[in-house]
């Protein structure tokens, strides 16, 4: 999705700009319209976290995107890299029953984490 509405890849916005004859807006309501632009199509942050036994340790286990139509999964120490329909995969890929749970746990833009 773009500034004006439309959407496409790279290639497209370069064949607009090229036809483009006058700045849409201002430079700070453009700078504002970029920003939620940026907002409305940026991924959200995951991680997956290995938990042990009952709550006896948990570790960090790989950080993920979620886009709107996949998700990129990357194991922390390198090992592993997907790329999933969903962050689901991820959760089978990383439990080892029956002593390892996996859980997500979404980061906000906030700040916040938040678990699935």
């Amino acid at each position: 999705m773009s500034v004006d509405g439309h959407s496409g890849g790279a290639g497209e916005l370069g064949e607009r700009r090229e036809q483009v004859a006058a700045p849409l807006c201002g430079e700070a309501e453009f700078a504002g319209l970029v920003g939620e632009l940026v907002l409305d199509t940026a991924p959200r942050l995951f991680a997956v976290v290995q938990e042990y036994g009952e709550r006896v340790d948990a570790r960090v286990a790989a950080w993920g995107l979620e886009f709107e139509d996949h998700a990129e999964i990357m194991e922390v120490d390198g090992g592993t890299r997907m790329r999933a329909s969903s962050p689901a995969p991820a959760v089978r890929a990383f439990s080892r029953p029956p002593h390892v749970s996996v859980r997500l746990v979404r980061l906000e833009p906030s700040g916040a984490a938040v678990p699935d």
